[in-house]
């Protein structure tokens, strides 16, 4: 046989194509794997070398009140401090005291103070050399690129197919009633015709009497109708009555969205810090917006938990809310200052008792120690702010007769505590017993 020269050459080539395809792909995945681990390794490894995560966690318990990574607060953006300074000594001086490198005339640490309009920087002197080194190696990861959620495409959900097919099913049902109908009345006039051929005649009956004159003729029926009608006419129009200046459940769409969920339930934000005058005052009121810009002038966006939630669950951008309170007291957030340009927040009013209604606050919540959600209900779980109780009359006056007087540690209520206690011979009183319904306690 005949021998064929180089008879395995493409063989052999394929191979070492195939080799070298593989060889060239996998250097490039290791050194795409490399230049996304430069950046935590060199954090880990090179200058103020520590550990991010433990950093991360000093970082939100120290730093993250004056501080973000990428964003101008009280205090500047963090992320590449360490590149920006190159100097992991001064850094460490910096942050357990920077007021001793201030007044010690160093050129950096004077101009940074000076920025910053004088702001004093909280001195960690607690921190040790290795703690600022994981804080730092935190600053020093590189940014993550922002996450588009992915939007399904093709059909709704569930719901909106079951919808169709009801709709179908019903279209389904009425079109075969139809058909019976029309059926039912073809069959009885075919009836009738076979009726007429076959010489088939029917009797007609006596004429009788309708239905709606025998009823106007009996004038015992005619007397109870009308009586049940106005009976009738006379409930209903008392219970529409009844409900005039009656909101309970309003819940109105406010000009900046607040979650009381947030601020009182998650964050667990007593009520008087922000409705202080409650305390002292007949009126609650409304918070002026300082009160806000205590927390928000370094708050400027949510969790990104936090965010998603109210996009998903409630349909709200915390953060586009946060943004329409600096407009309104005129923050600039770049400047970390105020512009004085400010635009009056036009809040809708949910509770609005008569003027003839005098209710004190005060003697609620400080002398009688009420707590809030007696009247407004379980605030602390309200993405929305609604009215809870009715509010009326006989709301107010059964809750004086059921709500027993808060006497330990009260001295407003001790004396006449023990008088009337002696007069009924009971313990406890409620506040209907200590003169809470009386006319002129509420209208005079």
């Amino acid at each position: 046989m005949k021998k064929v020269p180089y008879r395995n050459l493409p063989s052999k080539l394929s191979f070492l194509l195939l080799a070298f395809l593989l060889t060239f792909s996998v250097t490039i995945f290791a050194q795409e794997e490399a230049a996304a681990s430069e950046d935590t390794a060199a954090a880990q490894t090179g200058p103020c070398a520590g550990d991010p995560a433990n950093g991360e966690a000093l970082f939100k318990a120290n730093c993250a009140a004056c501080h973000k990574l990428d964003k101008k607060m009280t205090g500047p953006a963090l992320r590449g401090v360490v590149a920006k300074y190159n100097d992991c000594d001064w850094l460490h001086e910096w942050i357990k005291n920077s007021q001793d490198l201030v007044k010690s005339g160093d050129q950096r640490a004077v101009k940074i103070f000076e920025e910053y309009n004088g702001a004093v920087m909280t001195a960690f002197p607690q921190l040790s050399d290795q703690d600022i080194d994981d804080i730092l190696a935190y600053t020093s990861q590189p940014k993550p690129e922002p996450v588009v959620a992915e939007v399904p495409t093709g059909t709704d959900g569930g719901g909106s197919d079951s919808g169709v097919t009801n709709s179908i099913i019903l279209a389904a049902l009425a079109l075969v009633f139809l058909l019976l109908v029309i059926m039912l009345f073809l069959v009885n006039k075919t009836l009738r015709r076979i009726a007429e051929a076959n010489g088939v005649t029917y009797e007609e009956g006596e004429k009788r009497t309708p239905i709606w004159k025998a009823f106007i003729q009996n004038q015992f029926l005619v007397l109870v109708t009308c009586i049940f009608l106005l009976l009738g006419a006379a409930y209903f129009a008392y219970g529409w009555m009844m409900q005039v200046g009656v909101d309970q459940g309003y819940a109105p769409v406010q000009p900046i969205h607040y979650s009381h969920r947030i601020h009182a339930g998650v964050n667990q934000i007593d009520c008087n810090y922000c409705h202080s005058s409650a305390r002292r005052s007949k009126h609650s009121g409304i918070p002026s917006l300082n009160v806000c810009m205590n927390c928000h002038k370094t708050i400027s966006e949510v969790a990104e938990g936090t965010q998603s939630e109210g996009q998903k669950e409630y349909g709200v951008d915390y953060n586009a809310e946060i943004k329409k309170l600096y407009a309104a007291v005129g923050w600039d957030e770049g400047s970390q200052s105020y512009t004085g340009e400010t635009k009056p927040v036009e809040w809708v009013r949910i509770h609005n008792l008569p003027d003839f209604a005098y209710f004190n606050h005060s003697q609620h919540v400080t002398v009688a120690g009420v707590e809030c959600q007696k009247c407004h209900g379980p605030v602390e779980e309200y993405e929305i702010m609604e009215q809870f109780a009715p509010l009326t009359m006989g709301w107010c006056i059964n809750c004086h007769r059921e709500t027993n007087i808060q006497v330990e540690d009260n001295g407003y209520y001790e004396k006449i505590h023990e008088e009337l206690s002696k007069k009924y011979g009971v313990d406890k009183l409620t506040a209907a017993q200590m003169g809470g319904l009386e006319c002129g306690k509420c209208h005079y």
